[in-house]
């Protein structure tokens, strides 16, 4: 075949080649023209220095037997900087002893032959190398996939036409303009690797250098460089710079790898080459996973890096790396994927444990330190020669599966401190959990029947749009839409391409306005938002104002003359959950939880029923909700509100004022709530108990039931959920609390006045206490009765590996954290920091790096999970735990219900098997998921607004955590998590990096305001204080943290 694979450019060493007359002389045009063609499809002097070099490292080892490059490559493991050194000299030791004439003596088919089994020779070299860690570093926070580069300003489909052959004078002076162009341009990037001799005989070429230069001015800003800036220079990053621009031509032009090449090459050679590799049947699938040969799980990719995706580990060590695009075969983010695990030669070696967990550490640091502004020109080449090794093992099959000594365990860590971590690829989708949906901009293609569809999710590929699915003037004015957000939905990505195709779904309006950005993430989110059906309402009551039959009445238990109320946010409008609290004769307590009776009105099999259960959730956003219910449910028949009577489900207590159970009862009931409180009138209650409360302080209150009566219920309940709560951390349970901001906003615009962190007072701690007393009391309840159906949640404990890594961290930076349990943590986070200045601040620092090895609370079926000793909830600490109290805005709580209901005789048998129960519940986890996503990504959005509208805004702010060149903080004004990034901080002159164990520590070198003073140094690490400003970026309701000069610092 004449088809040549994309080729790397590689140009960091230029030695020159030595000629004979007798090479020279005899040379059959055929070969002349076979090397020409090659010569030809690439114009870059770098790629043909680089052919130059395969082809005579071929011939060397075939005719002259010279020593194999593989065995060296392989010999015991060489520290990093010795590996450095003989990093090129490995690729190029044999280039020196032979010129292109060399191969004029072969006949075209044999010259193309040697070319491939250079290709397959260096390709195994490489491999090894990059196994061994080498190139590790350099590779992973870099595309290997270069034409699904979301960054560049690339065109999909673009041809550089069919190639012609040169005659023979063309070809050797091409040849000649080689080697002196790049003699100086190889010598430059050389110099960059640590240790390595530089050349007497190479200098830089300014020619070279001033054409790179215009190459960059010419591509458009990287809007994700931010994220990716660690390790190396973002100019010369391969998702930026002119050789991604170039490697991605290369590759159009040489594999014909996009679906929208329709100029067919000379020969017949117009197929489309496969990209990806076909899926495996759900035969082999299934066989595999039995033989224990391939593994499933959920992916998760980086957000901040999305060549690096990871699935679980079943034995629950170190996550399984998916390296790059084509390793992920087309699954999308959270999808559940069948892979298949890479041999041992192809596992990653790492630097540090920390880094080999896609949650827990965004943006992995590099196994070379980084120190020298142009050492990325290193990390460029070479990375584009991994993807050649990538590209031919995957259309060849040439891979090194038994060269070498194997890597140690993945259990084990290196003698020198690196890590073995599992890599492996996807060959089966099982599910798409991914919406495939998402929002992004359109560029229009010169030519081109399709415009290009940028996603503004980086993890998605880029999207080929039907130019008659766009806007009608999009093709005349496609200026007018380069603000503009759009919707796009995949709807194929073939096998063959880079690219997926899809179709626009909605025009949402300009970037960065709240309404458009907030559609496009429910949305890209799948959440439902639409209008509910006719079928759907037509299940609702039909007489209104509606009041519960005299019929139903007589089936429940009256409360309505109780002293019960309702504790909410001042803003909510679902109120499902009522409290009483009524003193008996003997000194104990009548306690009761009132949930609002969902179930009566959503008849299960309905279509209500059906779309409540696809939605699963209601979604809280900052300016609104969107609802599970119809709001005439959620708001008003449902909804417990005051001065009515509603149908509830009624969890009722004898307890001792010290907490003790004595008794317990479940069932229907009606109560009337005297009042709606907030937790702000319940507070005031807690701080005040001697007060005499007015009722103009008070929301309206039932007469039946004086303020003094509601007062007194809500100090009971706050006394006996004070002891409760205690009972619960001296018994072993953990609260991770993370900082959550609340906005204050405009009533008419709806736009953010201001924003505040949200204090969790002893109101809330009084409401959540009966809470979880009522969900814990269901769960067990529910079990006893429905051991093979109940819907429970449980709470696995954290990875054992990452926990041990953080032991190991605290106890390097001096904190006295014990985790071995889930008690032993709360009592460590209660008490480490003591009365200290900023220990709320260190506190909040410490629960979010204890919050990264935790996992997922989850719903499942009791029927599907065979061991009782998993139903286990960690941080409550509790065998049994389960969702009943918010059947409004949660589905699983319906459930929950209907089994309550049909274990107590009062409703009638639920009609879900086991296996429709663990559905329900695994499709509750996945709405849960994003539902927490979507809430998170309407507060981003605000804050952007606000620091907009209201910017720049200064704050303290205090690490959490140190890369090798940029820190991760928490604004404590605002309850923010930013990252820094050195090279981006003004009056800065140098930074530099160390890492001794687990801790991470970066030296900033400022540049002094007095010419005559010496620069002053700050030292960044894990707790330090520091000045930071919020500012707004360019891009659409982005901004970023910048580090404020240090006042006090250490010179």
């Amino acid at each position: 075949m004449m088809d040549s694979h994309r080729q790397p450019k590689k140009g960091n060493v230029k030695q020159e080649p030595k000629h004979s007359p007798s090479q020279s002389s005899a040379s059959p045009h055929p070969q002349k023209d076979a090397y020409a063609r090659l010569l030809s499809q690439h114009h870059s002097s770098k790629f043909s220095l680089y052919l130059e070099q395969y082809a005579r490292g071929a011939l060397f080892q075939r005719e002259d037997n010279g020593p194999a490059l593989l065995p060296r490559v392989q010999s015991d493991r060489l520290n990093t900087s010795q590996q450095q050194k003989d990093l090129v000299f490995n690729d190029l030791s044999d280039s020196s002893d032979f010129s292109p004439s060399s191969l004029k003596c072969r006949e075209e088919e044999n010259s193309l032959s040697l070319y491939m089994e250079k290709l397959h020779t260096v390709s195994a070299q490489q491999d090894c190398e990059r196994r061994r860690g080498v190139y590790d570093g350099q590779q992973r926070g870099q595309r290997r996939d270069t034409a699904t580069s979301h960054d560049g300003d690339i065109e999909s489909g673009e041809e550089l036409g069919s190639f012609k052959p040169k005659d023979t004078k063309k070809c050797q002076k091409q040849q000649k303009k080689n080697k002196d162009s790049n003699r100086g341009a190889a010598s430059k990037e050389s110099d960059t690797f640590a240790g390595r001799p530089q050349s007497p005989k190479t200098r830089p070429k300014e020619q070279d250098q001033e054409k790179m230069s215009k190459s960059k001015k010419k591509q458009p800003p990287n809007p994700i460089n931010e994220e990716n800036r660690e390790g190396v220079d973002s100019e010369l990053f391969l998702k930026t710079g002119q050789g991604k621009d170039k490697l991605q031509e290369q590759s159009k032009a040489s594999t014909s790898s996009s679906p929208f090449n329709k100029t067919k090459n000379k020969g017949g050679r117009g197929s489309k080459r496969q990209v990806f590799e076909s899926y495996m049947t759900s035969e082999e699938v299934s066989h595999g996973l039995k033989r224990g040969e391939l593994i499933q799980g959920q992916l998760r990719i980086n957000p901040k890096n999305y060549q690096e995706a990871f699935i679980p580990s079943p034995d629950d060590t170190r996550d399984i790396f998916l390296d790059g695009v084509v390793a992920r075969n087309r699954a999308l983010n959270g999808d559940v994927v069948v892979v298949q695990l890479l041999p041992q030669e192809q596992w990653k070696v790492v630097r540090s444990d920390t880094n080999c967990e896609g949650a827990t550490e965004p943006e992995t640091q590099t196994t070379q330190k980084k120190t020298e502004p142009n050492h990325s020109h290193d990390v460029t080449v070479e990375n584009q020669c991994s993807d050649q090794d990538e590209l031919i093992s995957r259309y060849q099959n040439m891979t090194i599966t038994n060269a070498g000594r194997p890597l140690e365990d993945i259990s084990t860590t290196l003698s020198n401190g690196e890590v073995v971590q599992k890599t492996a690829k996807v060959v089966y989708i099982v599910e798409k959990k991914h919406s495939r949906a998402a929002t992004g901009f359109l560029k229009l293609l010169p030519d081109k029947p399709f415009a290009l569809f940028s996603p503004v999710d980086h993890r998605m590929p880029r999207i080929n749009v039907p130019l008659a699915d766009c806007p009608s003037d999009f093709t005349s004015h496609s200026d007018v839409y380069t603000n503009t957000l759009f919707i796009c939905r995949i709807i194929n990505w073939p096998a063959e391409s880079f690219f997926a195709e899809g179709q626009l779904s909605k025009t949402l309006g300009q970037a960065g306005e709240i309404e458009p950005e907030t559609e496009g993430i429910l949305m890209e989110h799948e959440v439902d938002f639409s209008e509910f059906s006719h079928d759907v309402l037509d299940c609702l009551p039909k007489n209104l104002p509606w009041t519960i039959p005299p019929k139903e009445m007589k089936k429940r238990r009256d409360l309505r003359k109780e002293c019960i109320f309702t504790i909410d946010p001042a803003t909510a409008r679902d109120l499902d959950d009522a409290l009483s609290c009524k003193q008996l004769p003997d000194g104990n307590f009548e306690v009761g939880v009132h949930i609002a009776d969902v179930t009566y009105f959503v008849e299960e099999g309905s279509a209500l029923d059906v779309i409540a259960s696809e939605r699963a959730t209601s979604v809280y956003l900052v300016q609104k909700v969107i609802p599970m219910l119809p709001r005439l449910l959620c708001e008003e028949l449902c909804s417990l509100n005051p001065l009515t009577d509603r149908l509830t489900f009624s969890v009722i207590w004898k307890i001792t004022p010290q907490g003790k159970i004595l008794d317990e009862w479940f069932g229907r009931s009606v109560i009337r709530s005297c009042v709606k409180l907030t937790y702000d009138h319940a507070q005031n209650m807690i701080e005040a108990p001697e007060k005499m409360f007015s009722a103009k302080e008070l929301p309206p209150i039932d007469p039946e039931h004086p303020i003094d009566e509601i007062h007194q219920a809500v100090l009971n309940l706050h006394s006996i959920a004070k002891n409760l709560r205690a009972q619960r951390f001296s018994g072993g349970a953990l609260r991770l609390d993370q900082i959550k901001l609340a906005f204050s906003l405009d009533k008419e615009t709806m736009m953010p006045q201001g924003c505040y962190i949200y204090q969790y007072k002893d109101s809330n701690k009084l409401v959540e206490e009966f809470m979880l007393l009522a969900n814990i009391a269901t769960a067990h309840h529910m079990y006893r009765k429905f051991p093979e159906l109940a819907l429970l949640r449980r709470h696995p404990p954290p990875k054992t590996k990452m926990m041990h890594e953080l032991q190991e961290l605290c106890d390097q930076l001096g904190i006295n954290v014990d985790l071995s349990s889930a008690g032993a943590l709360q009592k460590s986070l209660n008490a480490v920091f003591g009365d200290d200045e900023y220990a709320v601040a260190k506190t909040a620092v410490l629960t979010h790096m204890c919050s990264r090895p935790m996992q997922m609370a989850i719903y499942f079926c009791t029927g599907i999970v065979s061991d009782e000793h998993l139903f286990k909830h960690y941080a409550l600490n509790v065998p049994l735990y389960t969702h009943f109290t918010s059947p409004i805005r949660r589905y699983a709580d319906i459930v929950v219900h209907r089994l309550l209901a049909s274990s107590l005789k009062c409703g009638p048998h639920i009609q879900m098997s086991t296996d429709e129960v663990e559905k329900q519940a695994s499709h509750c986890n996945d709405k849960k998921t994003l539902s927490k996503r979507v809430q998170e990504l309407s507060s981003e959005l605000f804050f952007g607004v606000f620091v907009k509208e209201c910017g720049p805004l200064s704050s303290e702010a205090m690490v959490m955590g140190v890369l090798d060149q940029s820190f991760d903080v928490l604004v404590l004004q605002y309850g923010v998590q930013k990252r820094v990034y050195c090279k981006t901080i003004p009056g800065l002159n140098a930074f530099k990096h160390r890492k001794v164990g687990k801790n991470s520590e970066l030296t900033l070198v400022w540049t002094s305001e007095d010419p005559e003073d010496p620069p002053v140094e700050q030292v960044i690490s894990i707790f330090t204080l520091v000045d930071v400003q919020l500012k707004a970026d360019g891009a659409p309701l982005k901004y970023s943290a910048v580090l404020k000069r240090p006042e006090n610092s250490t010179s």
